[in-house]
Formats: C-alpha cells, sequence, structure tokens
C-alpha cells in the first residue's frame, strides 16, 4: 500500500481502505523496534471492533506487544499467511505483511487519524 495515502495512530498501527474494506498492519517503525517477529495472534473474523479495541498480538524476540484496532469495524479478513510466516510483518509491513481487513469503517473516524507526514513527526518526537 502506498504509506502516504495511509492513515496512522499512535500505537504504530497503519490503515488503508482498498475497495470498501480498510487494510490494517503494523508500521515500518513498529516491526523495526520489535526485532525479529516470531508470532501474529490474529483477530476472529467476524469480531465487531471498536476503535482501540486489542485486535491481536504481536510477538518478538524482544517483547509481545497488543495490536490495536485504528477505528471501529468488523474483521472481514486475516491474513493467515502470517500463521507459517510472521516474519512478514518485518519483510513488508506495507504489503504482505497486513494484519487484517475491516469492514463498515467510518470515514470521518478514518479522517481523523495521522497522515504520514503527521506520523513522521511523531516519531521524530518520540525518538
Amino acid at each position: 500500500m502506498d504509506q502516504k495515502q495511509l492513515r496512522y495512530t499512535r500505537d504504530h498501527e497503519w490503515i488503508g481502505m482498498d475497495g470498501d474494506l480498510a487494510v490494517v498492519g503494523i508500521t515500518d517503525h513498529a516491526q523495526a523496534a520489535l526485532g525479529d517477529i516470531t508470532f501474529i495472534e490474529l483477530p476472529v473474523v467476524g469480531k465487531a471492533l471498536k476503535a482501540h479495541d486489542v485486535l491481536g498480538v504481536v510477538e518478538s524476540v524482544k517483547a509481545a506487544s497488543d495490536i490495536y484496532a485504528p477505528v471501529a469495524g468488523t474483521v472481514k479478513a486475516v491474513n493467515a499467511a502470517l500463521n507459517d510466516k510472521p516474519e512478514l510483518v518485518n519483510q513488508q509491513p506495507y504489503g504482505e505483511g497486513w494484519i487484517c481487513k475491516l469492514a463498515d469503517v467510518s470515514a470521518a473516524e478514518l479522517a481523523g487519524l495521522m497522515t504520514a507526514a503527521d506520523y513522521e513527526a511523531f516519531c521524530a518526537s518520540e525518538a
């Protein structure tokens, strides 16, 4: 996905629209901080999430971290490839390493998240 078209959270998730579904993943910044990812707990298809709900867990050689829903929506698909190859999140966080897809996402809620420029500034301020 084009990183400049995505929206970002302070918890280092990204979200972008692909047709009528929103694709969710963790950012390159997050995967780099975590180190080698060894396991991803994916959400359950059909689960309704509110913004900031825990949608899954990412485990790495350094730590385990919750993955939060950037916006409210219903899980319509998960990236089952991550069950066998969680390292895809390290290798392609904005491509083959996506986590899940959400339906029924509010455009207003999406617009309230950080732009790519906002997220870069946020990460720089954390350093």
